[in-house]
């Protein structure tokens, strides 16, 4: 915007600057033509037998008729007396003999440009001055004018639609660098914190330098803090374990009914401890291998049957039954261990709020442009209200009552999810239960 309202000051300025220029040039021009006229007419001034002669030569204003419709007009004077030509034309006053000037001024109707000539020339009566003074209309020069000021305005407009072109095309020479940066830096995950190499004009090195330094500050940072909370639960969960034990083996050797309904309560929140380190731990995990996701050919039915094999015994203790009615083929790109921990959560989840007796169904169904894998409990199902935040970082629903969880099951599985180009949908069944389900799009 700035450079189009710069080139239209300049357009104007080069239209005012060329008119300014047109002008000058045809006002001496005009000026030069009756000063000579005059001149002429001066120069055939005689005294001859006590009179001043005058003999207008033809060229006096012949040189003044070369505009169509044009209308030249003449005075003589000898000081105040008036000789010849228009008496009411109007003449300079004051000056010296053999000076000249010009004016313009209104006469008969028009405006009128003149020219006045001035001469001492001996009389009778000693030294006077013969003043002649030629006029001219100005028509002529106001159409050259009109026809100059078109020419102008043409001229300036051409300016400045070459202004724009130019303008916008060193608009976008200059920007094209900081959109390829732009979108070097747009294409990248969350977690993405390389340096930026994409090529730029010297003068945004600076920038480009000042990003690269703060995004290794940042990754370094990302990094102390994952590692912090890494190994914090990895030390933590050890001596948990100690103290498990040690309570479990103290509530089953004291008799006082109140000492075993504390150490039970020591016990459940050492549980919840422990699966909060342990779910920490895992996330700390998917967040490495979220930064180094590895691309493979993972066979999404054979994951799965692994996964329920895996979460087999856990289920039984429950009497949860896990069962994988549908297993369509399906083969993605993925990083295979990130996919069965997002699963493992997910299982785990429906296996905890399950009651006993409850069925969990894992199936996988391809569809048009990808494959779902979907996990439906016949459990308490998911608070219609809270849906939308249970992905969230530490979110439990209203209904986990004093469920042992942590709040980063979902949180996991939708960010491995994300990062392989899915979506994480979560829904009740009509009746009872919930459902998570993956999307995968075609690979």
């Amino acid at each position: 915007m700035s450079l189009l309202a710069s080139a239209a000051v300049l357009a104007v300025a080069v239209y005012f600057v060329v008119m300014s220029v047109a002008s000058q040039v045809a006002q001496q021009s005009q000026d030069n033509v009756l000063e000579a006229s005059a001149r002429s007419i001066l120069d055939s001034a005689r005294f001859v037998a006590g009179e001043i002669s005058l003999d207008l030569p033809y060229s006096a204003l012949s040189m003044l008729d070369g505009v169509v419709h044009e209308r030249v007009f003449y005075a003589i004077r000898l000081e105040e007396e008036f000789l010849s030509g228009y008496r009411d034309l109007p003449r300079a006053t004051g000056g010296k003999a053999g000076t000249h000037g010009f004016f313009s001024a209104a006469f008969l109707g028009d405006e009128v440009r003149i020219a006045s000539v001035q001469r001492s020339v001996a009389t009778d009566m000693g030294q006077r001055v013969l003043q002649v003074s030629v006029a001219q209309t100005r028509m002529g020069q106001t159409q050259a004018l009109a026809r100059i000021s078109r020419t102008s305005m043409g001229i300036g407009f051409g300016f400045f639609l070459s202004s724009v072109l130019l303008a916008i095309v060193v608009a976008r020479s200059t920007i094209r660098p900081l959109d390829r940066l732009t979108v070097s830096v747009s294409r990248r995950g969350p977690k993405d914190l390389r340096p930026v190499a994409a090529p730029v004009p010297k003068e945004m090195v600076p920038l480009v330098t000042s990003l690269n330094s703060l995004m290794k500050r940042l990754k370094k940072s990302l990094s102390r803090s994952e590692d912090f909370i890494a190994e914090a639960a990895h030390r933590v969960r050890t001596p948990l374990a100690i103290v498990r034990t040690k309570a479990e083996v103290a509530r089953r050797r004291v008799q006082d009914p109140a000492t075993r309904d504390a150490l039970s309560e020591m016990i459940h929140a050492i549980d919840d401890s422990s699966r909060t380190a342990g779910q920490l731990l895992d996330h700390a995990m998917v967040t490495f291998r979220l930064d180094h996701l590895s691309e493979q050919d993972v066979d999404l039915p054979q994951l799965v049957a692994e996964t329920v094999e895996r979460q087999r015994p856990v289920s039984e203790l429950k009497n949860i039954h896990l069962m994988t009615s549908v297993l369509e083929p399906w083969v993605l790109k993925g990083d295979p261990i990130l996919l069965q921990n997002a699963l493992l959560n997910v299982l785990d989840n429906a296996i905890k709020y399950a009651p006993d007796g409850a069925q969990v169904d894992i199936v996988v169904k391809a569809r048009a442009g990808g494959a779902v894998l979907s996990v439906s409990d016949t459990g308490p199902g998911f608070p219609e209200d809270e849906m939308e935040t249970l992905t969230g970082r530490f979110a439990r629903g209203g209904n986990a009552g004093d469920v042992i969880g942590s709040g980063l099951g979902l949180t996991i599985a939708k960010e491995v999810i994300d990062a392989h180009g899915g979506d994480l949908n979560i829904t009740n069944i009509a009746g009872a239960g919930g459902c998570v389900s993956f999307f995968f799009p075609l690979s």
